[in-house]
């Protein structure tokens, strides 16, 4: 369904490189967050009730799936934008296949703390 709005598989991403965490939403969503930012992360056992980029006030849901989802803890705020608009992001939740290995790709443990 999110491919019907530009926003599946092929035009999404999620990129860890040695300074930046880059996430894409198609466009839905676009932030990169310098890595020196992420304090910690812990998996979301909140509900989810859709799926795309949800969020206000510096907490955004980016997300293909209900599952696997890891919370970032953001801090100075990062700049993303939100279907262009630009947006401030203190916390930043995706789903992850591997929660694990992304946390580990990030130097992060994942801490099993409840988000909501």
């Amino acid at each position: 369904m999110l491919g019907l709005f530009g926003c599946g598989r092929r035009f999404s991403r999620i990129v860890v490189t040695d300074s930046e965490l880059d996430v894409q939403l198609g466009i839905a969503y676009r932030g990169v967050v310098a890595r020196s930012s992420i304090r910690s992360a812990r998996r979301w056992k909140g509900l989810v009730f859709g799926w795309g980029a949800h969020g206000w006030r510096g907490r955004w849901l980016v997300n293909g799936s209900s599952k696997g989802i890891v919370v970032l803890d953001i801090e100075p705020p990062a700049k993303g934008r939100v279907i262009g608009f630009p947006v401030q992001v203190r916390e930043l939740a995706v789903s992850m296949e591997d929660p694990e290995g992304f946390c580990a790709a990030l130097g992060l443990s994942l801490d099993p703390a409840e988000a909501g």
